[in-house]
Protein backbone atom coordinates (compact mmCIF):
# COMPACT_ATOMS: atom_id res chain seq x y z
CA UNK A 1 0.00 0.00 0.00
CA UNK A 2 1.46 3.32 -1.05
CA UNK A 3 0.52 5.24 2.12
CA UNK A 4 1.99 2.56 4.38
CA UNK A 5 5.24 2.71 2.43
CA UNK A 6 5.20 6.50 2.63
CA UNK A 7 4.65 6.33 6.39
CA UNK A 8 7.53 3.85 6.80
CA UNK A 9 9.75 6.17 4.79
CA UNK A 10 8.75 9.12 6.98
CA UNK A 11 9.56 7.23 10.18
CA UNK A 12 12.89 6.05 8.75
CA UNK A 13 13.78 9.56 7.61
CA UNK A 14 12.81 11.00 10.99
CA UNK A 15 14.98 8.48 12.80
CA UNK A 16 17.94 9.26 10.58
CA UNK A 17 17.60 12.98 11.23
CA UNK A 18 17.31 12.76 14.98
CA UNK A 19 13.56 12.99 15.52
CA UNK A 20 13.35 9.85 17.59
CA UNK A 21 14.88 11.29 20.81
CA UNK A 22 11.42 12.72 21.45
CA UNK A 23 10.48 9.20 22.54
CA UNK A 24 12.46 9.81 25.71
CA UNK A 25 10.59 10.75 28.86
CA UNK A 26 8.97 14.12 28.59
CA UNK A 27 7.34 16.43 31.11
CA UNK A 28 3.54 16.15 30.93
CA UNK A 29 3.00 19.50 32.68
CA UNK A 30 5.23 21.23 30.14
CA UNK A 31 3.45 19.26 27.41
CA UNK A 32 0.12 20.71 28.53
CA UNK A 33 1.52 24.15 27.69
CA UNK A 34 2.77 22.93 24.31
CA UNK A 35 -0.67 21.44 23.66
CA UNK A 36 -2.09 24.99 23.72
CA UNK A 37 -0.95 25.12 20.07
CA UNK A 38 -3.39 22.26 19.38
CA UNK A 39 -6.42 23.40 21.40
CA UNK A 40 -8.11 25.35 18.60
CA UNK A 41 -8.80 22.03 16.86
CA UNK A 42 -8.37 19.28 19.50
CA UNK A 43 -9.39 18.37 23.04
CA UNK A 44 -7.22 16.11 25.18
CA UNK A 45 -8.98 16.29 28.53
CA UNK A 46 -12.46 15.32 27.30
CA UNK A 47 -13.84 13.05 24.63
CA UNK A 48 -15.34 16.05 22.78
CA UNK A 49 -14.42 16.30 19.12
CA UNK A 50 -13.74 19.71 17.64
CA UNK A 51 -12.49 20.42 14.12
CA UNK A 52 -10.17 17.48 14.81
CA UNK A 53 -10.81 14.36 16.87
CA UNK A 54 -10.48 14.22 20.63
CA UNK A 55 -6.96 13.20 21.60
CA UNK A 56 -7.94 12.10 25.11
CA UNK A 57 -7.20 8.45 24.38
CA UNK A 58 -5.00 8.85 21.33
CA UNK A 59 -1.96 7.03 22.75
CA UNK A 60 -2.17 3.39 21.68
CA UNK A 61 -5.14 4.03 19.37
CA UNK A 62 -5.13 2.84 15.77
CA UNK A 63 -5.11 5.83 13.41
CA UNK A 64 -8.44 6.84 11.93
CA UNK A 65 -10.60 4.74 14.25
CA UNK A 66 -12.12 7.03 16.89
CA UNK A 67 -15.80 6.09 16.64
CA UNK A 68 -17.14 9.62 17.19
CA UNK A 69 -14.98 11.00 14.37
CA UNK A 70 -15.14 8.18 11.79
CA UNK A 71 -17.08 10.12 9.17
CA UNK A 72 -14.63 13.04 9.33
CA UNK A 73 -11.23 11.32 8.96
CA UNK A 74 -9.48 11.65 5.62
CA UNK A 75 -9.35 8.54 3.47
CA UNK A 76 -5.57 8.71 3.83
CA UNK A 77 -5.76 8.54 7.65
CA UNK A 78 -8.20 5.62 7.51
CA UNK A 79 -5.91 3.78 5.06
CA UNK A 80 -2.95 4.19 7.41
CA UNK A 81 -5.00 2.84 10.31
CA UNK A 82 -6.14 -0.11 8.21
CA UNK A 83 -2.47 -0.69 7.41
CA UNK A 84 -1.63 -0.96 11.13
CA UNK A 85 -0.59 2.56 12.16
CA UNK A 86 -0.94 2.87 15.94
CA UNK A 87 -0.20 6.11 17.78
CA UNK A 88 2.84 5.20 19.89
CA UNK A 89 5.92 7.30 20.75
CA UNK A 90 7.65 6.84 17.39
CA UNK A 91 4.54 7.38 15.26
CA UNK A 92 3.33 10.39 17.24
CA UNK A 93 6.82 11.89 17.04
CA UNK A 94 6.96 11.53 13.26
CA UNK A 95 3.41 12.81 12.78
CA UNK A 96 3.61 15.74 15.18
CA UNK A 97 6.95 16.79 13.71
CA UNK A 98 5.58 16.91 10.15
CA UNK A 99 1.95 15.83 9.70
CA UNK A 100 1.91 16.16 5.89
CA UNK A 101 4.97 13.95 5.56
CA UNK A 102 3.23 11.12 7.40
CA UNK A 103 -0.33 11.71 6.11
CA UNK A 104 0.14 13.66 2.85
CA UNK A 105 -3.58 13.85 2.06
CA UNK A 106 -4.67 14.33 5.66
CA UNK A 107 -6.79 17.22 6.88
CA UNK A 108 -4.48 18.56 9.58
CA UNK A 109 -3.14 21.98 8.59
CA UNK A 110 -0.75 22.33 11.56
CA UNK A 111 2.85 22.54 10.28
CA UNK A 112 4.30 20.51 13.14
CA UNK A 113 6.48 20.86 16.22
CA UNK A 114 10.17 21.22 15.47
CA UNK A 115 11.63 21.01 18.97
CA UNK A 116 12.51 17.53 20.28
CA UNK A 117 11.74 18.79 23.79
CA UNK A 118 8.27 20.03 22.78
CA UNK A 119 7.57 16.73 21.04
CA UNK A 120 8.60 14.68 24.07
CA UNK A 121 6.59 16.89 26.40
CA UNK A 122 3.38 16.93 24.37
CA UNK A 123 3.55 13.14 23.94
CA UNK A 124 4.03 12.76 27.70
CA UNK A 125 0.94 14.96 28.15
CA UNK A 126 -1.10 12.89 25.71
CA UNK A 127 -0.04 9.69 27.50
CA UNK A 128 -0.80 11.07 30.99
CA UNK A 129 -3.95 9.83 32.66
CA UNK A 130 -5.19 11.85 34.36
CA UNK A 131 -3.86 14.93 32.61
CA UNK A 132 -1.84 17.35 34.76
Amino acid sequence: MKTTTLFGTAVLAASLFGAMPAQADGDAAAGKKVFNKCRACHEAETDKDKVGPSLMTVYGRTAGTLESYLSKYSANMKELGAGGLVWDDANLTAYLRNPKEVVPKGKMAFPGLKSDEDLANVIAYLKADPKP
